[in-house]
C-alpha cells in the first residue's frame, strides 16, 4: 500500500481537483481539507471524494472556478455564497468571518448558501476552538430520511460538530450524523448480500426491513426515533431557511454523479467565552467537567483519537489503498 507524506497527499489531490476545473484556490482548500480528514481517519470524507468531487466539477455539479463571497451582514451574523463551488473555499472564508465577528460581538452566526458537500464538520468548528472560541456547525445533506410519522426521504442525515477550547490541549470535538448508521453501511451490505439489523431504515412503504435493497429504496432511520428526525429538521431549517439553501429533498444524491447543483447550506455559530464567565473562567470549568469524565475508567475523550491518529500521520504519513492512489494518479494526469 502506498504511503504519502501529508504534503504529497495535498500535492496529488490538489492535481486530481485542477485537471477536472478547480480554481488554484478551490483545488488547494478542498485538498487541505481532505487530506485532513483523512489524517483523522475519516475515510469516508477523505481521499475517496476526490473522484466524486472530479465529476461534479467535470460534469457541472460543482463551479470550479466560483469564489465564495459575503452578501448579506449585519453585527456578528453574515451570509456567505459558496456561488455553486466546492464547499471549502466557503467554509474558510465563514470560519475567518465567524472569528472576527465572535471577537467583535461576543457571538456570530454565520450561514452559507449555495453550497455543496462539507465533508468532516470537525473540522472547521476545531479551527475556531484553537482561536479560544467555543464553536457549532451545522450541514443539511441530500434527503435520505423521513420526518416523524413519514415514510420518503425529505431530510438529510445533517451532521452536527460542535468544539470547545481547552487549556494546553487539543479542544473536545464532537462530531456526528443524525442517522442510525451511514448509508454506506447499507450499500456494503447490499453489495456483500447481508441482512441488515432492523431499526436502520424503512421500505418504500415505510415498513421496517433487514433487507438492504428495500432500504436503499426507501428511507434511513434518525437515531435517537423521532428525537432525532427533529434535531435533523432544526438542522434543515438553520442551514436552509435562513440562508435561502436547498432543503435535502431538493437536491439530487451525491451517490451518482449526474444530477442538480445541490445548492446546500452550512451554518456556523462561534462565541467568545470571554463575552460570558470569560475565558480563564470557561476554561477551569471545562478542565473540571474533563477531569470528571477521565475519573471514569474506559472514558475516551471525543476527538481524542482523531487527534492522535492526525499526529501520527503528520509523523508517519498517510496509507494510501493501492486502487484508489491508482485512481488519484490518473486524475492528476500522470
Amino acid at each position: 500500500m502506498p504511503r504519502l507524506s501529508m504534503a504529497a497527499a495535498e500535492d496529488l489531490v490538489r492535481a486530481a481537483l485542477a485537471a477536472a476545473g478547480a480554481a488554484p484556490t478551490m483545488a488547494a482548500a478542498t485538498a487541505r481539507t481532505l487530506v485532513a480528514a483523512e489524517a483523522q481517519g475519516q475515510a469516508g470524507h477523505g481521499l475517496s471524494r476526490v473522484p466524486q468531487y472530479a465529476a461534479f466539477l467535470r460534469n457541472g455539479r460543482a463551479d470550479g472556478g466560483a469564489v465564495p463571497a459575503v452578501v448579506a451582514e449585519r453585527g456578528g451574523a453574515a451570509l456567505v455564497d459558496a456561488r455553486h463551488g466546492l464547499a471549502y473555499p466557503a467554509l474558510d472564508l465563514a470560519v475567518a468571518e465567524a472569528a472576527r465577528r465572535a471577537r467583535a460581538h461576543g457571538v456570530a452566526f454565520l450561514g452559507i448558501t449555495n453550497s455543496h458537500h462539507s465533508g468532516a464538520m470537525g473540522l472547521p468548528v476545531a479551527a475556531l476552538a484553537r482561536q479560544g472560541l467555543v464553536a457549532l456547525a451545522f450541514t443539511n445533506s441530500p434527503a435520505a430520511m423521513p420526518v416523524p410519522g413519514g415514510r420518503r426521504p425529505l431530510l438529510g442525515t445533517n451532521p452536527v460538530a460542535a468544539a470547545f477550547p481547552r487549556r494546553g490541549a487539543e479542544p473536545l470535538v464532537i462530531d456526528l450524523a443524525l442517522s442510525q448508521v451511514a448509508r454506506g453501511r447499507i450499500m456494503v451490505a447490499a453489495k456483500e448480500g447481508r441482512r441488515i439489523p432492523e431499526g436502520w431504515a424503512i421500505d418504500a412503504e415505510g415498513n421496517p426491513t433487514t433487507d438492504p435493497d428495500a432500504a436503499l429504496g426507501g428511507a434511513m432511520l434518525a437515531a435517537g426515533g423521532t428525537k432525532g428526525a427533529l434535531l435533523a429538521l432544526v438542522v434543515e431549517l438553520l442551514c436552509c431557511a435562513l440562508t435561502g439553501a436547498a432543503f435535502g429533498f431538493e437536491a439530487d444524491s451525491f451517490f451518482v454523479d449526474e444530477g442538480n447543483r445541490p445548492r446546500l447550506g452550512q451554518a456556523i455559530l462561534a462565541i467568545d467565552p470571554g463575552a460570558m464567565a470569560g475565558q480563564e473562567g470557561f476554561l477551569d470549568r471545562v478542565e473540571v467537567l474533563v477531569g470528571a469524565m477521565l475519573g471514569d475508567t474506559g472514558v475516551r475523550l471525543p476527538g481524542s483519537r482523531r487527534a492522535a491518529l492526525a499526529e501520527k500521520a503528520g509523523a508517519e504519513g498517510l496509507e494510501v489503498p493501492a486502487a484508489l492512489h491508482d485512481r488519484l494518479q490518473a486524475l492528476a494526469g500522470g
